[in-house]
C-alpha cells in the first residue's frame, strides 16, 4: 500500500502517518518526492483496510500495491533511481555506462595490460573477477584476496573505479574493503543471506539476472538488498536459459524496457554471457543500447585464446576499441 500525502502536508501530519502504520503492525517507509511526500507500507502480505488512513489529515490517496517488490516498484518510487560510483552516473540518462575488463583477474601484467587498454578506448569502468563460481570444481576459481588486491592497484593507476563479484555473506567485508561496486552473480540471484548483508553496506550493487529467473524474480531479489536500507542497486540482464543451444544464453532485450516500465532501478545488459560468442557480443552490445539499457558490462582480455576463463567470448583489446568507436557513433545517433 502506498499512502500519498497532500502536497502542503505537514511534518507533525506524515509522522501521525507514520505511528499509525505502525500501530497497523506494518512498517512505514517514508518516500519524499519534488511535489508531495509518500509513505510506502510494508509487510502486508494482503489487502490492508486502508479507511483508518484515510481518515487522517493530509492524507490524498491511498493506492494498492501487489506486488512482492514495492520498494523496487515505480508505484512507490516513481523517479529514475541514478546510482553514481567515483562521479559516474548510472541510470541518469544521459550517456550509458561501460564496463570492461576480463572475467578473471589471472595476474598483474594481464589486469593492468588491460585497464590501460579499455581507459584509452572510452570505458568507464573496470570489471573482473576475483572470486570465480565455476560449474567444475577442477577449473580456476579466481586469485580471491590477491585478485582484489591487483584490481585495487589497475583502478589507481588507470583512474577506472572497479567492479568485482562477491560471492557469500563472509566475504561481504573483504571485497566492499576494495571494490567500488559489489556484483552479484546469476548463480547467486536467490543467495538471499548475501543479499541481505549487502544490503547493510553502503556501496553500489550491481545484481544479475539468475539464468532461469522471471522478471518478478529479478526484482524481489532486488528488493531484498532495498529492504536492508541500500538504495544503490543497478539490475544486470545477462541472458537466461532456454532450450536453444547455439548460443551459450538467450539474450532477454525485451527485459529492458519492460523493467523500466516495472522498476526505477537502473539496468545493463552483460551481451558476453549472454552470447558466449565473440562475434555475437558488437551486434547484441548495440542493440542492447537501442533498446534503453543504462549501460554495458563486456569482457576483454589481452589474449583470449589463453584466458583462464570464458575466453571464447572475451573481447581482445583491438575488437574492444573497434566496439568503442562504433558504440560512439551509435550513442551519439541516439541522442539526436
Amino acid at each position: 500500500m502506498l499512502i500519498v500525502m497532500n502536497h502542503n502536508a505537514g511534518k507533525k501530519q506524515i509522522e501521525a502517518i507514520i505511528k499509525a502504520v505502525e500501530r497497523m503492525g506494518f512498517a512505514a517507509a517514508p518516500i519524499p518526492g519534488s511535489e508531495r511526500t509518500a509513505i510506502g507500507v510494508l509487510g502486508n502480505k494482503g489487502y490492508v483496510d486502508d479507511s483508518t488512513v484515510l481518515a487522517l489529515p493530509g492524507v490524498k490517496e491511498v493506492i494498492h500495491v501487489s506486488k512482492p517488490y514495492k520498494l523496487v516498484s515505480r508505484d512507490f518510487h516513481p523517479r529514475n533511481t541514478i546510482v553514481k560510483v567515483a562521479g559516474i552516473e548510472i541510470g541518469s540518462g544521459k550517456r550509458p555506462v561501460i564496463m570492461a575488463g576480463p572475467c578473471a583477474v589471472e595476474s598483474e601484467d594481464q589486469i593492468m595490460k588491460t585497464a590501460r587498454a579499455v581507459k584509452a578506448s572510452g570505458a568507464d569502468m573496470l570489471r573482473g573477477g576475483a572470486f570465480k563460481p565455476r560449474t567444475g570444481p577442477h577449473t580456476f576459481q579466481g586469485m580471491r584476496e590477491e585478485g582484489l588486491k591487483l584490481l585495487s592497484l589497475a583502478s589507481r593507476e588507470s583512474g577506472l573505479p572497479f567492479v568485482t563479484e562477491v560471492m557469500s555473506p563472509d566475504t561481504v567485508d573483504m571485497v566492499a574493503e576494495y571494490a567500488d561496486v559489489l556484483q552479484v552473480g546469476a548463480r547467486n540471484m536467490q543467495n538471499f543471506e548475501l543479499l541481505r548483508e549487502l544490503g547493510k553496506i553502503k556501496k553500489p550493487i550491481l545484481l544479475k539476472r539468475g539464468m532461469s529467473a522471471t522478471i518478478e524474480e529479478f526484482l524481489a531479489a532486488a528488493e531484498y538488498i532495498l529492504a536492508e536500507g541500500n538504495p544503490g542497486v543497478i539490475l544486470c540482464e545477462r541472458g537466461i536459459r532456454t532450450f536453444e543451444t547455439a548460443t551459450r544464453n538467450t539474450l532477454d532485450l525485451a527485459v529492458i524496457p519492460l523493467i523500466k516500465e516495472m522498476s526505477h532501478l537502473p539496468i545493463m545488459v552483460d551481451p558476453s554471457h549472454a552470447t558466449g560468442r565473440r562475434s555475437l557480443v558488437p551486434p547484441m552490445a548495440k542493440a542492447a543500447l537501442v533498446a534503453g539499457a543504462d549501460g554495458l558490462m563486456l569482457e576483454v582480455h589481452p589474449d583470449p585464446e589463453k584466458a583462464l576463463s570464458d575466453g571464447p567470448q572475451s573481447l581482445t583489446l583491438q575488437g574492444f576499441d573497434k566496439l568503442m568507436k562504433e558504440l560512439e557513433l551509435l550513442i551519439s545517433f541516439l541522442g539526436s
